[in-house]
């Protein structure tokens, strides 16, 4: 206060100065306070506040902006722990339904190889069956052509002389008569 008080007593003495530029003008001091107060006093009520409101609201809106970039990058990490979740299920999906395909062509593969290793073995037992049918057919056969080759020979024996020198001859003859047919 006492500050005050001087300057208001510089300020209305009528102190002369010679107007140097050091040289110190109580009045003139006094009035550019003034002033300084007065211009402090109105631009505190006219323009502090509204540039005080709008950077406030400046703060508020950078702020929200901040959140919401956190927010969305926080459900961008999120997607793409799904994506990556997402993925390897799905990768491992495809592995399985791999594994399952190359199982049902091993298990076609061993089928078709039984199948057809059952169908061989049946081919064979026909085969061999009807081998053995033939067999018994051109044995029978054979048979019946000894058994009338005999009866020949035979009535060919009794119908000549039963002398042992032409039964030998009529033997030679007729297995000659064999080996040339």
């Amino acid at each position: 206060m006492a500050i005050i008080n001087n300057l208001a007593f510089l300020a209305f003495s009528g102190g002369e100065s010679s107007g140097g530029l050091l040289d110190v003008n109580p009045g003139l001091i006094f009035w550019t306070v003034i002033t300084f107060v007065l211009l402090l006093v109105i631009l505190k009520k006219m323009a502090w506040g509204p540039i005080l409101n709008s950077l406030d609201e400046r703060e508020k809106l950078i702020k929200d902006s901040i959140e919401k970039a956190e927010k969305n990058q926080a459900d961008a990490e999120k997607l793409l722990e799904e994506n990556k979740v997402n993925l390897a299920r799905a990768e491992e999906e495809a592995q399985k339904i791999i594994e399952q395909g190359r199982e049902y062509s091993d298990k076609l593969k061993a089928q078709m190889l039984e199948e057809s290793k059952s169908e061989a073995r049946k081919m064979i037992t026909e085969a061999t069956s009807e081998i053995e049918r033939k067999n018994q057919e051109a044995f029978n056969n054979l048979k019946d052509q000894v058994a009338d080759i005999a009866i020949d020979a035979a009535e060919k024996i009794i119908r000549a002389n039963l002398d042992k020198e032409k039964q030998t001859k009529l033997i030679n003859e007729y297995l000659e008569d064999l080996n040339k047919n």
